[in-house]
């Protein structure tokens, strides 16, 4: 359904994409991942054609996106991150008018745009001026604009943006009641939502595309890694810097918020929190407390844990030299 071969794209010395090949089969959705700058929205755009290639290709239902512009934004929906939405109208209005800029025919646009009405749960705003609604409501005429000429493919640009827990899990809903009849690619921060929405993942870095499999396969990419979490006494900086200076079988550690299963927080601002990731085989564990007991820290607790989607992406993203690329499906 979507193709991308060899996409590459230069702004002026820049280069925002390089060489990016990846597919989406119909009725999949796909999660994109990156950290800032690593050339999701620039694909995105051009996907959408709004944006030319400056070399490569890419296909929407067999339409090339910059050869047949027009047969491709007919067949796609998209959501930038922020949506192209006029306050001044009602959202009914604004999505008639949505509908005819796609090329709805006449006699079909009522019910195309009562559709969309529906599938977004937007029955009661829609002679609501856009101005007067709520973020989550915004968002969601986002989705029903992307939606409303009933396209195969859909490209959500960070569509759980801004939004509070009750409404992410609404969008999340909503984004999975479109799967299977829609082909959908999903750029989102919130990497639990990947887990819980999306059937494939592809995640890129500096334009490049670094690892693309399911979810629990790139999981199990770090599977036979130990992990751990520690709240400890004293500078989790320093405590980072000597388990990876002196542990060679260590290939990740950062700093999180919280531990274990409760999420509990450490009691007092002079404890911290850290992850701890090793390489398959080894059981880094006592040589991880000889380094911090040697150090003068305290240990409070210290969890086994299982490497999550978060640990791949950090461990694919991050670009200090300890990280290694993991087993799997890596381009």
């Amino acid at each position: 359904m979507i193709e991308v071969e060899h996409l590459s794209k230069i702004y002026g010395s820049n280069l925002g994409i390089q060489d990016l090949t990846f597919s989406v089969e119909p009725g999949e959705i796909m999660g994109f991942l990156g950290p800032n700058g690593a050339g999701k929205t620039t694909t995105m755009r051009i996907l959408a054609g709004y944006l030319p290639a400056s070399s490569g290709t890419a296909r929407i239902a067999g339409y090339d996106v910059h050869e047949q512009s027009l047969a491709v934004r007919q067949r796609i929906g998209y959501l930038p991150e922020t949506p192209p939405l006029y306050p001044e109208m009602t959202v009914e209005g604004f999505l008639y008018f949505v509908a005819r800029l796609k090329g709805v025919p006449a006699g079909d646009r009522a019910r195309q745009v009562k559709a969309a009405i529906d599938r977004c749960n937007l029955q009661e705003k829609r002679r609501v001026l856009i101005r007067k609604l709520s973020k989550g409501f915004r968002q969601r005429v986002g989705i029903a604009q992307a939606i409303v000429h009933d396209p195969p493919a859909i490209v959500l640009d960070e569509p759980t943006v801004g939004l509070d827990p009750r409404q992410i899990i609404e969008v999340r809903n909503l984004i999975k009641s479109l799967a299977g009849s829609h082909t959908i690619i999903l750029s989102t921060h919130i990497l639990p939502e990947v887990s819980m929405t999306c059937n494939r993942v592809t995640i890129i870095n500096r334009g490049q595309v670094v690892a693309t499999n399911t979810p629990d396969n790139l999981e199990a990419s770090l599977a036979g890694g130990t992990g751990y979490e520690l709240e400890i006494s004293g500078d989790a900086t320093a405590a980072k810097e000597q388990l990876l200076q002196l542990l060679p079988s260590v290939k990740l550690v950062e700093p999180i918020n919280t531990i274990g299963a409760d999420r509990s927080q450490p009691s007092d601002a002079n404890r911290a929190c850290l992850r701890v990731v090793s390489n398959p085989g080894v059981e880094p564990g006592p040589d991880i407390v000889t380094v911090l007991i040697g150090m003068g820290l305290k240990i409070y607790e210290m969890r086994r844990i299982k490497a999550s989607l978060e640990d791949v992406f950090l461990e694919l993203t991050m670009e200090e030299k300890q990280l290694q690329s993991p087993e799997g499906e890596v381009a």
